[in-house]
């Protein structure tokens, strides 16, 4: 099975402490397709202005990432500047220039509405639904938003959520979307929305998914490299549909371990500026990572004689 991704793509200006690089590919859905083409193949739904060098498109195709879904306009491409300071797991905003991203309104092709999987990434809540509309037969719609859009379009926002089967958001969106500040309650006011599941994304937390008879909570991967954040929770994202689309499954069981596959994703795509690390990743390396978390929370049972005689 096949992965649609819609959102943007983009050319960064980033800095951290470890260094800084600029006009770099980046975009919500740039950096979910490349994390999903790991497991499944992927259709890219976006646009780009002239400028989107040819050399970025190449990388996406090596990837077999389809691009008959990526406009390229008369302009220039979205193109973000932030930065981040000790405390990685905020990006602060420098600059936000949308350019052709403002007109973006995708009518997707006969093959992109059969597809099955389908991740909408950070965008436009209005826009994200005017692509729930044109598909045909979805097994599963996860979505992606950000505190933007809980702001200036909740309505829209709210009715995209009661069409999506998996809701993501990392803690503060949740807690902002909500109005609760406990996480647990926070996931039961949005699942309360329409979704059948909810995962919060907590960066080098972990992650924890939600539904209305589960609460599983994964850790991180134990990081030992962090350069640039950008991107990680829609690496995160990407490698979670990619992997029930490869599976073909979405049971309980199977959810989980896309829960942990995502972190394993986004683990990789920290380590480098852009999309630099996932450019070298290997399926073993991906194993063996996954296999690491997996051995981090395994523990037995008690043993039987614990409280025997005592209170």
């Amino acid at each position: 099975m096949s992965v649609l991704v819609a959102g943007s793509v983009a050319l960064d200006d980033l800095k951290t402490p470890f260094g800084e690089r600029r006009m770099v590919l980046g975009g919500s859905a740039v950096h979910a397709s490349v994390a999903a083409s790991f497991f499944a193949g992927v259709e890219l739904v976006g646009t780009a202005g002239k400028d989107f060098p040819q050399a970025h498109a190449d990388f996406l195709s090596s990837r077999g990432i389809g691009l008959s879904g990526l406009e390229i306009k008369e302009g220039r491409t979205f193109h973000w500047e932030g930065f981040y300071e000790y405390d990685m797991n905020t990006a602060h905003t420098v600059k936000t220039d949308l350019n052709v991203l403002s007109g973006f309104d995708p009518v997707l092709s006969p093959a992109h509405k059969k597809s099955t999987h389908i991740f909408l990434a950070n965008l436009d809540p209005e826009v994200q639904l005017r692509i729930i509309d044109q598909i045909e037969s979805p097994l599963l719609i996860a979505a992606d938003t950000m505190n933007y859009w809980i702001e200036n379009k909740g309505p829209a926002l709210k009715k995209m959520i009661s069409r999506t089967d998996i809701m993501l958001l990392n803690e503060m969106e949740a807690r902002q979307l909500s109005e609760e500040p406990n996480l647990i309650k926070a996931a039961a006011v949005i699942l309360g929305m329409g979704c059948r599941y909810v995962i919060i994304k907590k960066g080098e937390h972990g992650a924890l998914l939600f539904s209305k008879g589960l609460n599983f909570s994964a850790p991180s991967f134990p990081q030992e490299q962090l350069t640039d954040p950008t991107g990680a929770g829609d690496s995160f994202a990407g490698g979670f549909i990619g992997y029930l689309s490869a599976v073909g499954l979405s049971g309980e069981d199977h959810l989980k371990k896309a829960v942990v596959i995502g972190s394993v994703m986004a683990s990789f795509n920290v380590e480098d500026f852009s999309l630099e690390r996932m450019k070298t990743l290997t399926r073993d390396e991906i194993i063996s990572r996954y296999e690491h978390i997996q051995r981090c929370v395994h523990f037995g049972g008690l043993e039987n004689n614990l409280f025997t005689g005592k209170e």
